[in-house]
């Protein structure tokens, strides 16, 4: 009888710990996703049509998730995988090319990542930019190109390789939580090479203020790798305003090349938009100029219409003319251009877009 009574007491303690342990601590893990694709029509020397993959945000599957810890103190991750909707391949050339970290975050304080992760210039080209930094129309991702290096669209050059300083692979990075509005932000992208530590590196620094109506942000991006002679600086810093249903926006992105090609360069933009229900107008301008290249500018102006069906699902259309003063860096498109589109007498270029996007 006691060894049963004393076996039942074991029992009942046990499920009593399990359960007070599931009440204080709480675990989640999310699968999401975006499907986006679209019907492009571009008219230069030469017309082309295709269905591309990502115009109001780039296709992809993910998984997030966090744990309660105690004490203020979670455990996170998230893993996400790029997908092009036209043929189905990867998006960044690497299975969870989109992201892929782990971290700790602590309540009121802020939190550490580890992995392949956004740098602060791709909030910075995204967030405040009415066509994000994507593939279609006048976005951010027109800026760059200055000697090959890329600072939005994610340059091979980089000191981390595949996608940087856009994604920077090897990373460690601190976000501070927000202190009256305020939020800032550091991560270092390692170019593991051996004797390298800090001369194969990605150094990233910004900070962001939001209150009401406003949003800025600042970036600094150092980006070194010494076996590819490389040593870029970009120096970044973008605004919003928002005026009831309309918002305006607004940004600068300067290159330093410190290689001997000084390569360097400048872009910006200025938008705006308009939310009436379900309706969304918006338009931008966008100038790319590469400094010491004759002929080395090109400018996009665009405007786009978005209809949201649901939450999750809208449908879209843009019409954007690019104009292009030259080859080389003179010669800019949202990606990369497509062989005979443009010839040395038409360099120009008119596309239309026509899409889809849905999020779950």
């Amino acid at each position: 009888m006691t060894f049963k009574k004393n076996l039942a007491l074991t029992a009942i303690a046990l499920a009593a710990g399990t359960s007070a342990m599931a009440q204080t601590t709480t675990s989640s893990v999310t699968l999401y996703g975006v499907a986006d694709s679209y019907v492009q029509f571009a008219d230069s020397a030469n017309r082309l049509t295709r269905v591309t993959s990502g115009g109001l945000a780039g296709s992809r599957i993910g998984f997030r998730g966090n744990e309660d810890l105690g004490g203020g103190l979670r455990g996170l991750f998230t893993i996400e995988s790029g997908i092009n909707l036209d043929d189905g391949t990867n998006g960044q050339g690497a299975f969870w090319g989109r992201q892929a970290f782990v971290g700790i975050s602590s309540a009121g304080i802020g939190q550490v990542t580890l992995g392949r992760q956004y740098g602060g210039i791709y909030a910075l080209t995204g967030d405040f930019s009415e066509f994000s930094n994507g593939n279609y129309g006048p976005s951010t991702s027109v800026i760059g190109g200055f000697g090959g290096y890329e600072p939005v669209r994610g340059s091979a050059t980089s000191a981390t390789l595949n996608g940087g300083p856009a994604r920077v692979n090897n990373s460690v990075k601190v976000e501070s939580a927000s202190f009256g509005g305020l939020k800032v932000g550091a991560l270092w992208g390692m170019g593991e090479v051996s004797g390298g530590t800090t001369r194969n590196r990605v150094a990233d620094v910004w900070a962001r203020y939001t209150a009401g109506p406003f949003d800025a942000m600042l970036s600094m991006v150092d980006d070194k790798a010494e076996a590819a002679s490389l040593q870029v600086r970009t120096i970044s810093g973008a605004a919003a305003y928002s005026f009831g249903p309309a918002r305006v926006t607004a940004g600068v992105v300067s290159v330093d090349d410190k290689r001997v090609t000084d390569a360097d360069g400048q872009g910006y933009w200025i938008g705006a938009d308009y939310r009436s229900g379900a309706h969304l107008i918006k338009a931008q301008y966008v100038q790319n100029k590469a400094e010491n290249v004759a002929e080395g500018k090109t400018q996009a102006l665009g405007a786009g219409y978005q209809y949201d069906l649901s939450k999750r699902t809208a449908i879209y259309s843009s019409l954007t003319r690019f104009k292009n003063e030259g080859t080389g860096y003179g010669n800019r498109w949202a990606t990369s251009l497509p062989a005979n589109l443009t010839n040395a007498s038409d360099r120009n270029i008119t596309e239309l877009a026509l899409g889809v996007r849905h999020s779950f």
